[in-house]
């Protein structure tokens, strides 16, 4: 999270402030075993990132597999993703209380190995009903582990004091690039059974691993302590106004949250598909179209902290939602595999750093639940995304479904507008 991000919400997002300073003054006075224990919890905590993502791609490059597996139309493939979704949405406001409660470490452990126990069930339902029981399952994993990994991220950042969120995130695009590439590349090796459990151990393997490191490593605080303290010795009045203005701008970065995922789920779910059914692509160049978008996000993500540092938070949300929204319109209507493949290279480059600074910004804001709820609202965008664009796509087509993409792109772009004024 870049430490321009670290102010009260009525200081100008492009400007640092004295907090980030004063975090920025605490970091060097660490001594030097302290930040190799830190380093080694964010390397932890980037590997976690990084199977999460591999194992959302897992799945979704075997997505046309499963759905030729239960005999799904786009609608009937619709309703089991939204499962998915039933299962996150229900699972991420529990998850943020055990965060809350037992510390967002292990709360990540155990939704982590939930997710990579679930990922092989699909390939093994053989009906549309029984694909939606275990995306359930599926779905309750990957909401926990995304709400608890993003918490323990926000408390890293804060006693690191040094704008790394984007890496995090990174990890989780790097995952997915590996997923993509290789459930690709043996897609005419592998059953979807072998690689979804191929996928789901090599999950269990990295979890403990990085579970080892991470419970090890020293605790962190609770980001929005320290104004907590400080608001209580004000006045009420100034109190709440202040609480009620952090509401907002959480709120606010929640919704460009929803607007980002909203577009990462329906690419996610929906690439493959779209590229074989309406581009006539074959089954490696379909899986193509998610790697080249991964590869993107994952290069635009490695580039964020530069990038925000440059040209302000500001600047990099509402540049990025614009290109994603051209690269979505050219990816929905282009007729040939080249266009559409470059289309999805700029939505990745242009999504990629508006997810992991909103999160930052409300960790800043609202602490442990400025998190959960920005989190909860952007990957209630993910999940629900499918599942929209399953019905459109019934009911007019599945490009101009997609280009739905485009248009929450666009409000995405536009709501660190709004931001800036609280």
């Amino acid at each position: 999270m870049p430490l321009r991000n670290k102010i009260r919400p009525h200081a100008p997002a492009d400007r640092p402030s004295p907090q980030s300073r004063s975090i920025r003054a605490r970091s060097r006075t660490l001594p030097a075993s302290a930040l190799s224990s830190w380093g080694g919890a964010r390397l932890a905590l980037t590997a976690f990132f990084a199977v999460d993502g591999l194992l959302f791609a897992a799945w979704v490059v075997r997505i046309p597999d499963i759905r030729n597996q239960v005999s799904a139309s786009h609608g009937a493939l619709g309703l089991a993703l939204l499962c998915v979704s039933a299962g996150a949405v229900a699972t991420m406001p529990l998850v943020s209380r055990l965060c809350l409660r037992y510390g967002s470490r292990p709360i990540t452990v155990a939704s982590l190995v939930l997710l990579a126990v679930s990922v092989p069930l699909p390939a093994h339902t053989h009906s549309v009903p029984a694909l939606g029981g275990v995306l359930l399952l599926f779905g309750a994993g990957y909401g926990g582990a995304n709400v608890a990994m993003n918490s323990a991220a926000v408390e890293i950042v804060s006693e690191l004091g040094r704008p790394v969120m984007p890496s995090f995130h990174a990890g989780y695009s790097l995952g997915g690039l590996l997923g993509a590439g290789a459930g690709g590349l043996l897609a005419g090796t592998l059953t979807a059974a072998q690689w979804l459990a191929i996928a789901g151990l090599l999950g269990l393997a990295v979890t403990a691993l990085a579970g080892a490191v991470l419970l090890r490593s020293p605790a962190a605080r609770p980001v929005g302590t320290a104004s907590s303290s400080s608001s209580s010795s004000g006045s009420s009045s100034s109190g709440r106004t202040a609480a009620g203005a952090g509401r907002v701008l959480v709120l606010l970065l929640g919704l460009t949250a929803f607007c980002t995922a909203y577009g990462e789920g329906a690419i996610a779910d929906w690439t493959t598909v779209h590229l074989t059914d309406d581009v006539q692509a074959g089954a490696q160049a379909a899986a193509a179209g998610y790697v080249a978008y991964a590869l993107a996000m994952t290069t635009g993500r490695i580039g964020g902290t530069w990038l925000s540092v440059r040209l302000g938070q500001n600047r990099v949300m509402l540049l990025g939602g614009f290109t994603a929204a051209a690269g979505m319109l050219l990816a929905a209507l282009a007729p040939l595999v080249p266009l559409a493949l470059a289309g999805f290279v700029l939505v990745g480059l242009g999504l990629a750093n508006l997810f992991p600074l909103a999160i930052a910004r409300a960790g800043a804001a609202g602490g442990p639940r400025g998190v959960a709820l920005a989190s909860t609202l952007g990957y209630g965008g993910m999940l629900i995304g499918p599942p929209v664009i399953g019905f459109l796509a019934d009911a007019t087509s599945l490009p101009l479904a997609l280009t739905t993409v485009a248009v929450a792109a666009a409000v995405a772009a536009l709501l660190p507008l709004a931001v800036r004024r609280h």
